[in-house]
């Protein structure tokens, strides 16, 4: 029975990853092991108990019986015994914690379109576990893989997985959905590879699945299972469809077994790919490939000198492209910057034909590499080879690199050669595997503890390289667009395809979110597009270490942008200064007074200018005024200050067509001094010519109120907006009656103005609410500690 032992430890989680495409192992129990040389495995004693069982089982198979193709059957009632005293109070809780998070993000991600809403209120796997070979386990073998046969066998009827639904139109209101039996069955294939040094494991057929569902509205009431037609269906669909793109042969997980475990968490690594060349290209043999039209009648290809391939690498939401190249044994030599955002990726690799005079890709087949981070700080690489066997590859640290030669899946010839090298892992503590210094400081030192609030993140971007824009000119005016929680950045627009910012900005560190969003656009004049996306994962960052990294774009297939990040505690004085982030207790007071000298935008020689106001998330812009290059505003327009930038952008006004930019500009206020008003003239950029004057006062209230909020109460500015809305209306109703288009123009402008009126005192009202709780609070925590020392005075009596 020496050959079923080792199966324990990857038994379990392969039926309960059910919702998870990423994670390939239930959860490493931590309890404390007397034996040093176990608790350096960082997993059970049981389990490494089972697994070192495993590869003595292995040698003394690999010495006497594995001459033979196929063992014979070996009973295994021990472990299922075994299982059955461990389930409850040990195994059970792990897995349920492991796996609650995972199963409720796969369900929201297909969730059935009758649900709003998906909640998991409750995660239990009943009382009953997994029945293990009860028809006995064998080996067998294909090529040099050993391959473990093993039954598996899981009829749970208590198991309790709560559900809240928030149902969509026409059902409405909440139900609850519990999942109460679970049934799988079917064979599971375990194959040893690299050594010992990992497992490989999946299932030879998708197994029978049954799933128990229950229906109630709320407390013990029942409902019948048709309220909610398809959700057992659903459920088992879902279970179905991640076990095949992910464990049904010959697509395989991976459980490693490293001989020391670090205990770090990884939450990304950057990864480089090279494509180097396919070989064995058959038009005969590969998909897409349609016969050509010689004389008036379809001749199948004969000579494959006529393929043109090209590869697309993808990982995650990142793809990149190869250049073209021609003949059945291309060679490309494309490396590519490619980013993880998580332990494991699916490296998909998909080869297509060009044809010439042809606008449309002829999709020719497909392969996949997987990776994994080991706790070793190793990482681990395998694919389906040929004949659905295995290949499987181990870099003992960042920077080694492993050469793959990968067969097409579906086809009967063709392969593809591949180099890879991670470059770094990056952990949850800051930490970085490129680095031992600060990897073993990190792991073993103080900066797991760093408290997350007080800190800011100080972030420059500083170029960009390989931005391509789809306009046929070739055109790029790029821009950044940065969101970190609630508050937006964004750069200046260059004017490359290779631009340099070397522009840096500020946020809180916020402790629940952990991710940069990254948004580039190329600026147009009919609407700015998007030429690429990303995340960065801002867990773990090190008080004095920099973090510098080119981060490819995702949805496109060229672009990368350089970043540098840094966080640094700050206290509570500095942090009031005016930092960049802002101040909760304060407003951007700004006056747009004039502008002097702009382009003409009209063929007469003038322009209508206005000014549009960006700052963050809000947009706010001034009146209209007509004909003139040099025009007076004097609008006074207030924003809470968060730290966002300011810009301006001023705008020709047109009535029919598309309004016309006449220059930008962004204010600088960050540095202000509290409650100081600033008096300056600023150039426009992206034009010849053209000054905005401009007031700006960073306001930090006292105890006193702001003049505007004396001057005006809040009941009869609102009453004042309500009733220019009323009046505006009526006079659109006789401006469309009239088919007057320039009073149309007029008043349009108007009501954008009356809108932006409105935004405004929200803003006030908000930041009136704001003083006023500020000021509750400290009339209460006078009132704390006035009763706190009358209380002493007292005692003292």
């Amino acid at each position: 029975m020496g050959g079923a032992g080792f199966v324990v430890d990857v038994i379990f989680f392969p039926t309960l990853v059910l919702q998870s495409s990423t994670e390939s192992y239930c959860g490493r129990p931590k309890q404390k092991v007397e034996a040093s040389c176990i608790e350096h495995l960082g997993i059970s004693s049981f389990l490494c108990f089972l697994l070192w069982f495993l590869f003595i089982s292995s040698l003394i198979y690999s010495l006497h019986i594995f001459a033979q193709p196929i063992t014979p059957l070996e009973h295994c009632e021990w472990l299922n015994k075994l299982l059955m005293e461990i389930w409850m109070n040990y195994m059970n809780p792990k897995l349920a914690k492991r796996f609650s998070s995972i199963v409720e993000k796969r369900l929201k991600q297909q969730r059935l379109k009758l649900m709003e809403k998906l909640e998991l209120q409750d995660f239990s796997l009943g009382s009953c576990p997994p029945s293990l070979g009860l028809h006995g386990t064998r080996w067998s073998t294909s090529g040099d893989q050993r391959i473990m046969h093993l039954g598996f066998d899981w009829d749970s009827k208590d198991m309790s997985i709560l559900l809240l639904a928030k149902l969509a139109k026409p059902l409405m209101g909440t139900a609850r959905i519990v999942i109460n039996s679970l049934h799988i069955k079917g064979e599971l294939l375990l194959m040893p590879v690299l050594d010992g040094r990992a497992v490989l494991y999946s299932f030879v057929s998708i197994p029978e699945v049954r799933i128990g569902v229950a229906f109630g509205s709320g407390g013990s009431q029942s409902l019948p299972a048709t309220e909610l037609p398809g959700v057992s269906s659903w459920l088992v669909k879902v279970f179905t469809d991640t076990l095949v793109k992910t464990m049904i042969e010959p697509r395989r997980r991976c459980f490693s077994l490293p001989a020391v475990d670090l205990r770090k968490k990884a939450v990304g690594g950057i990864v480089y790919v090279s494509v180097i060349s396919a070989s064995k290209l058959s038009r005969s043999n590969l998909r897409g490939s349609p016969p050509r039209k010689v004389n008036g009648s379809f001749i199948e290809h004969s000579d494959d000198k006529y393929l043109q391939t090209f590869v697309e690498v993808e990982l995650g939401h990142l793809t990149r492209r190869t250049d073209v190249r021609p003949g059945s044994n291309p060679r490309w030599d494309s490396t590519f910057n490619m980013f993880l955002h998580e332990e494991t990726g699916t490296l998909r690799l998909h080869l297509y034909n060009c044809p010439p005079n042809s606008v449309k890709y002829d999709y020719l087949a497909s392969c996949e590499i997987k990776m994994k981070y080991v706790a070793d700080d190793s990482t681990t690489f395998w694919a389906i080879g040929s004949d659905s066997g295995v290949i499987a590859k181990h870099a003992e640290i960042c920077g080694n690199e492993v050469e793959m030669v990968v067969p097409f899946e579906g086809v009967t010839s063709g392969e593809l050669t591949v180099k890879l090298v991670v470059k770094e892992w990056l952990f949850s503590d800051g930490s970085h595997s490129l680095n031992s210094v600060s990897s073993q400081k990190s792991t073993y030192g103080s900066s797991n503890i760093l408290s997350r609030t007080g800190r800011k993140i100080n972030l420059a971007v500083v170029e960009g390289k390989g931005l391509i824009s789809k306009e046929r000119s070739g055109k790029c005016d790029p821009y950044v667009k940065l969101q970190y929680g609630k508050v937006l950045q964004k750069t200046r627009t260059a004017h490359s395809s290779n631009p340099l910012w070397n522009q840096k900005f500020e946020f809180d560190e916020i402790v629940d979110d952990r991710c940069l969003k990254i948004k580039c656009y190329s600026e147009e004049i009919f609407g700015d597009e998007s030429i690429g996306s990303a995340r960065v994962n801002l867990e773990g960052l090190v008080e004095g270490s920099i973090r510098d990294i080119w981060v490819p774009l995702e949805k496109v297939n060229t672009g990368e942008l350089r970043l540098q990040i840094e966080a640094v505690q700050v206290n509570d004085s500095e942090g009031s200064r005016g930092s960049m982030s802002g101040s909760s207790n304060g407003w951007i007071e700004l006056v747009l007074v004039e502008a002097k000298d702009l382009i003409a935008a009209d063929l007469r020689g003038t322009s209508d200018p206005y000014v549009r106001v960006h700052y963050g998330s809000l947009k706010k812009r001034t009146k209209v005024m007509y004909k003139t290059l040099n025009p007076h505003w004097n609008q006074t327009l207030e924003f809470r200050d968060d730290g966002s930038p300011l810009e301006l952008h001023v705008k020709d006004h047109n009535a029919l067509l598309p309004t016309y930019s006449i220059g930008d500009c962004v204010v600088e206020y960050q540095g202000l001094p509290p409650n100081q008003m600033s008096d300056k003239w600023i150039p426009l950029q992206g034009v010849t010519r053209g000054e905005i004057h401009v007031r700006i006062t960073r306001k930090v209230p006292e105890l006193q109120a702001r003049h505007s909020l004396e001057s005006d109460t809040s009941l009869i500015k609102s009453h004042q907006i309500s009733n220019q809305m009323k009046q505006l209306m009526i006079k659109f109703q006789s401006l469309i009656e009239e088919g007057n288009l320039e009073g149309l123009s007029t008043a349009l402008s108007e009501m954008q103005s009356l809108e932006d009126m409105q935004e405004e005192y929200m803003v006030q009202i908000e930041t009136e609410q704001m003083l006023l709780l500020n000021k509750i609070k400290e009339l209460g925590q006078e009132i704390m500690s006035s009763s706190s020392s009358l209380s002493r005075r007292s005692s003292g009596f």
